[in-house]
């Protein structure tokens, strides 16, 4: 069988419009399958993958991060939206932090010390003792609905004082459920400025805390709050 030649622009031209011989089809056919089996080279995909990405970021949800390095519990990482506070995290490595605020929040992690002034700032003078309350708006839309009503029960809790996981149960319509309370505070996403360390056991003790430092962490914030303590 003789071997086709290759079409030329002019005949592709052509055969697009419907003006070729049926039989420069199969021709035209082959030579997109070699365009195709060749492909772009490095360069070309580099260059197609990088504007994609700019384009997947640019309509992806922002969230800001910054640390704050130096407080009375540690090293903090904190987190903003445009809704407010996202996440406070005790220390850890940046690759962990924005990895976990990618996923939780589905939102692309920009580190801005800018955006997270206010929340650096609030933290810092409220672990020393300059600031008695947050004046931060919450972004508690991650969570589910139960954690956030959990959440927002634990937020009401007065400074200086204490309640038990089974009392927040209660406030929240839900008694009998210390476990799952105690479950939502443990995965608490925004500590301190949401007082779960003010949840404690029915018996009074302190039962346990997911922050850096445990429980002396707790008995620490606590201390810090005026709570008197068993």
């Amino acid at each position: 069988m003789r071997k086709r030649k290759p079409l030329d622009d002019k005949q592709v031209e052509r055969w697009l419009a419907g003006a070729a011989e049926p039989t420069s089809a199969p021709s035209f056919a082959a030579t997109l399958d070699a365009a195709y089996a060749a492909g772009p080279d490095g360069s070309a995909w580099s260059r197609a993958r990088r504007r994609v990405e700019e384009s997947l970021n640019a309509r992806a949800p922002r969230v800001y991060y910054d640390r704050l390095a130096s407080t009375p519990v540690g090293p903090l990482w904190v987190a903003m939206t445009d809704l407010g506070l996202a996440a406070v995290s005790y220390g850890g490595s940046e690759s962990a932090f924005a990895g976990w605020l990618g996923r939780h929040l589905r939102a692309s992690p920009v580190r801005s010390a800018g955006r997270t002034a206010v929340a650096r700032r609030e933290l810092r003078e409220y672990l020393v003792g300059r600031r008695t309350a947050f004046s931060l708006p919450l972004d508690l839309t991650h969570v589910t609905a139960f954690q956030r009503r959990v959440l927002e029960a634990a937020r009401d809790v007065p400074r200086g004082q204490v309640a038990t996981y089974g009392e927040i149960g209660r406030r929240i319509g839900r008694p009998g459920a210390a476990r799952a309370v105690g479950q939502a505070l443990g995965s608490n996403p925004v500590p301190i400025v949401v007082p779960c360390h003010r949840v404690l056991a029915s018996d009074g003790s302190l039962r346990g805390y997911s922050g850096r430092g445990g429980l002396q962490t707790k008995r620490r914030l606590l201390t810090l709050e005026g709570a008197l303590l068993v």
